[in-house]
């Protein structure tokens, strides 16, 4: 059961940054795009480029955790890895950028991360933890 939420907050955080995807390079430019992100038309126009180019690295990292997700519980380093991954930008972003990537990438992105981690750990049969 806590293995089926844990999948549900990783494809939740997937659907996320395919979110930012459409946002950052198909939006950018648009009244949406420029409220979400908080920028000026002039801005925008000047940084569409860098926003897709942003905007497809988003895409990847909602691509590996689909790709977690497919290999079934084969994908639990693959999972771990671009959950990190969205740790460590959110938290680059939120302490460089604005303070909103915090708690819209990085604490959804960390207690995704705590979940994977935690049925992973709990889900191990107790003799084969002797095993090992």
């Amino acid at each position: 059961m806590l293995a089926q939420v844990a999948n549900v907050f990783v494809a939740l955080m997937a659907l996320l940054h395919v979110y930012i995807l459409v946002l950052e390079m198909f939006l950018w430019t648009s009244k949406r795009g420029r409220r979400a992100f908080g920028t000026t038309v002039e801005f925008a126009d000047a940084s569409k480029v860098l926003a897709a180019n942003q905007g497809l690295y988003n895409g990847f990292l909602a691509a590996g955790l689909v790709w977690g997700l497919c290999l079934g519980p084969g994908g639990f380093a693959v999972k771990v890895f671009f959950l990190a991954c969205i740790v460590v930008a959110g938290l680059y972003g939120g302490f460089t950028a604005t303070r909103k990537i915090l708690f819209i990438q990085a604490i959804p992105a960390t207690i995704t991360l705590a979940l994977v981690v935690y049925t992973q750990m709990y889900s191990i049969p107790v003799m084969r933890c002797i095993q090992l």
